[in-house]
């Protein structure tokens, strides 16, 4: 049976670095033709570990699996004269070209975005990934993730209020910049679609991490509020600046679990006083409140810690899934903190098919990803294919669509 994907009959030619993987991987999730363009040797990426096996090699990064699967792959130098010819040609098959140098660079190789609309006729779509986008003042300042989070504004907000702030343990800027960069080039496909015009598409990624950076921008503007990291507490609750955390040890981890006031929190708060005391783990305090009229508003630091230092202590003593399930019976809201290894074996996410095995010949394995993030009813969402191995596709693009010969092809090897 023929598969319905999202998107039919486009083609994508990725030479993006780590900013742009992910843009071309949710083209190809949707059902683009993605050709991921290497340079010889290979992407500088693929050394990026971790390794499978712990073995570093360009074909065994998990980095570059997770970011390039659904693609096809060709070795292509285009700071050469034939290279540039090459994927001129590659460019007048394709429907969007996904690229991450520095600004100006594509123009100065003839293939800035003026030069291939008009080898196009208009269609090309072109999206460019840059760190600070293509104009501004910083247009030219390079930055990895780190220095992303730090000019968004983001790593500000994250930390302990009297430690220096922190960036997350992942490049989630990356991450962010690739998603929005997947979603302003299906926008501009679908305008093609509806006028026959291609367009240029800039992504900056401090502005993309910058949308991520919660309210703190408009709270600023709006009243001069400075936002700030809190680490693992919770702000905002009360009119005298009290803290509570959001989280608490546990046997097997951590479990989260806050107040809340009024009605929405008067369910959790008795249930969890109730549970404590059978427990046998009270204070005169919680026996005292009146959990349905609860307000955490008026309440300062001592009241919060005259509740949390005792559900403390009570948490400690529960493992993550003793608390879900009875939490769950009880009406409480409050939730395990999942590790990666929880979410693998998650029943929920087994449930909705989201991991996927894919198939590696080359290992001799098959490794677990995840699959789509939606479900939908009449079309095909997901991983069809591993990432390439280094040229893995060539004489297939090259030859057999592309038209070259076989001899053309082993000069372009040379």
């Amino acid at each position: 049976m023929e598969e319905k994907y999202l998107i039919k009959d486009c083609r994508v030619l990725d030479l993006s670095n780590e900013l742009g993987f992910l843009c071309g991987k949710i083209l190809g999730d949707l059902g683009a033709d993605v050709i991921k363009v290497e340079p010889p040797g290979g992407d500088p990426s693929r050394n990026i570990g971790p390794f499978y096996q712990d073995i570093p090699h360009p074909e065994k990064s998990l980095y570059w699996f997770a970011y390039n699967n659904n693609k096809r792959g060709i070795t292509l130098n285009i700071e050469t004269a034939d290279g540039r010819e090459i994927l001129k040609r590659l460019i007048m098959t394709a429907d969007i070209l996904i690229e991450s140098f520095a600004p100006g660079y594509m123009d100065t190789l003839g293939l800035g975005y003026s030069m291939l609309s008009q080898l196009t006729k208009e269609k090309i779509i072109m999206t460019s990934i840059t760190p600070f986008g293509q104009e501004g003042p910083y247009k030219n300042y390079k930055a990895s993730d780190i220095g992303i989070m730090a000019m968004s504004g983001c790593m500000y907000l994250v930390g302990d209020t009297d430690r220096p702030p922190l960036r997350t343990s992942i490049p989630v800027s990356y991450v962010w910049t690739g998603s929005y960069a997947a979603l302003g080039t299906l926008m501009a496909f679908f305008h093609r679609q509806m006028t026959g015009k291609g367009q240029h598409v800039d992504v900056s990624a401090q502005a993309s991490a910058a949308w991520s950076a919660d309210t703190a921008p408009f709270y600023w503007e709006a009243d001069g509020t400075m936002t700030k990291r809190v680490g693992n507490a919770i702000a905002g609750r009360s009119i005298h600046g009290a803290v509570m955390p959001a989280a608490y040890p546990c046997k097997d981890g951590y479990i989260c679990w806050l107040i809340y006031g009024a009605r929405s929190g008067g369910i959790t708060n008795k249930e969890t006083a109730k549970w404590m005391e059978e427990k046998g783990i009270t204070t005169d305090w919680l026996k005292a409140q009146d959990w349905d009229k609860f307000d955490p508003g008026p309440a300062n630091q001592e009241d919060f810690d005259q509740l949390t230092e005792p559900v403390a202590n009570f948490l400690s003593g529960l493992t993550k899934m003793e608390f879900l399930e009875e939490a769950v019976k009880r009406r409480i809201m409050g939730y395990p903190v999942s590790t990666a290894k929880d979410i693998i074996e998650n029943p929920q996410l087994r449930a909705r098919e989201v991991w996927q095995k894919i198939e590696h010949s080359e290992l001799g394995t098959a490794i677990t990803y995840p699959g789509p993030w939606a479900k939908f009813s009449e079309s095909s969402v997901g991983i069809q294919r591993r990432a390439p191995l280094i040229g893995e596709h060539n004489r297939e693009i090259y030859v057999n669509e592309l038209g070259m010969s076989d001899n053309e092809l082993v000069i372009l090897k040379q």
